[in-house]
């Protein structure tokens, strides 16, 4: 959806200013028309070469070009573009634009700027935190502007927080899904993630490796086409400030199910990317086990199997996505699933890629159909997975 269209990119001083280069690169493979605006500060970071050469286009920090007096017009650059970006917005860059002031190029650009402006922050959790960004980045919201949240991690400061720069690629999914329409608005998405930790005693439990991050993908992906969404998600890091998103937190098997049971009778759409446990110990020690000379025996007991029950319930017009985790006869199993758990859609992925499975920000997936057969795609970031995904139950609705 960004075939013709002009971009504005800003960027400002802030480590993340590395990103503004991938970002150009996404922006001109969507076939869009990219310009570059630097502050002072962000020469510091990244030089305007690389962004010229991937914007194709030169890069304008200063107002006056030359000593001739030729200079760049802020006024014509607001009214060329068709949607402004500053990424990565520090907060020195958030504070003058909710004040007003304009004492670069970037800022008096964003003054004149008629086209809608999305701003991504990019600043240290403390920085993120503090009244006068929250103030400053409400009086950018409540202007009309587009906030696009930075991420969860480890920042340059070496602490771990809210502050991360957005990755160029939900950048550009926003964007996409701005000019595009929102394809699932009024329609109802339920999304499991995450894993879940089945106890032992009180201290201990059986849990596995799932981070959640591509079900949080996948919920993000789905209320950016203008779903409402439930995600219920076990035991988790991850975090989302997406709008539309209801987040219902749960730790084992069987608060999944519940929850799942009670929500899935008003879902128009369920992906059930969560890893859930398939057995639990038959009893849960209220005291904390001691160690003994010999072994631990624990009996265990199977879990409910979410797919294959919301399976038996489904109502026409309802879609249901599952997920297949295998490290052996890998298509055969999925496939074998697909139709055991009467599902539409099933999302295969291996252990046995690398780059893919627990953990990683990239994952290589094949969806399989029960009416359209089976399409693979290349290893690609989560963010882009879940766009893939959502496509894939958007050609369902559509048939």
């Amino acid at each position: 959806m960004l075939r013709g269209k002009k971009i504005l990119l800003g960027v400002s001083g802030s480590i993340a200013a590395y990103k503004a280069a991938h970002l150009v690169r996404l922006l001109i493979r969507q076939e869009a028309e990219v310009k570059v605006i630097m502050t002072p500060t962000a020469l510091d970071f990244i030089t305007p070469l690389t962004l010229s050469t991937l914007s194709k286009n030169p890069v304008l920090v200063h107002f006056q070009k030359s000593e001739t007096g030729e200079w760049n017009n802020h006024v014509e650059l607001g009214s060329w573009a068709d949607a402004m970006i500053i990424a990565p917005a520090s907060a020195n860059t958030i504070a003058k634009i909710a004040g007003g002031l304009c004492d670069n190029l970037l800022t008096a650009t964003y003054l004149s700027a008629r086209c809608p402006v999305f701003f991504a922050p990019a600043m240290d959790l403390d920085m993120l935190e503090h009244p006068a960004t929250k103030q400053n980045i409400s009086s950018l919201i409540s202007f009309g502007n587009h906030f696009i949240a930075p991420g969860f991690g480890e920042l340059a400061s070496g602490l771990i927080g809210n502050g991360r720069m957005a990755e160029p690629e939900e950048i550009v999914l926003q964007l996409d899904n701005f000019f595009s329409s929102k394809k699932l608005s009024g329609k109802r998405a339920l999304v499991t993630a995450g894993p879940t930790y089945e106890a032992i005693d009180p201290v201990r439990f059986i849990g596995n490796h799932s981070s959640g991050k591509m079900g949080f993908a996948i919920a993000e992906a789905l209320a950016l086409q203008g779903a409402h969404v439930d995600l219920v998600a076990g035991p988790t890091l991850q975090h989302t400030t997406q709008n539309g998103i209801t987040v219902h937190a749960v730790t084992s098997a069987e608060e999944m199910f519940n929850q799942c049971e009670q929500l899935f009778t008003t879902a128009d759409i369920t992906v059930l990317s969560a890893a859930v446990a398939d057995y639990k110990p038959i009893t849960v020690a209220d005291q904390k086990i001691k160690k003994t000379e010999g072994n631990l025996i624990l009996e265990l007991t199977k879990t409910h199997d979410i797919a294959a029950s919301l399976g038996k319930k489904k109502k026409n017009g309802q879609i249901i996505v599952g997920f297949a985790l295998e490290t052996e006869n890998e298509k055969s199993n999925a496939e074998k699933k697909l139709v055991a758990k009467n599902l539409d859609l099933i999302v295969l992925n291996s252990l046995n890629t690398k780059g893919a499975g627990f953990g990683y920000d990239t994952n290589k997936i094949e969806i399989i159909s029960r009416k359209n057969g089976s399409k693979e795609f290349a290893l690609k970031n989560k963010k882009e997975v879940a766009a893939d995904i959502v496509d894939a139950i958007l050609s369902l609705q559509h048939e």
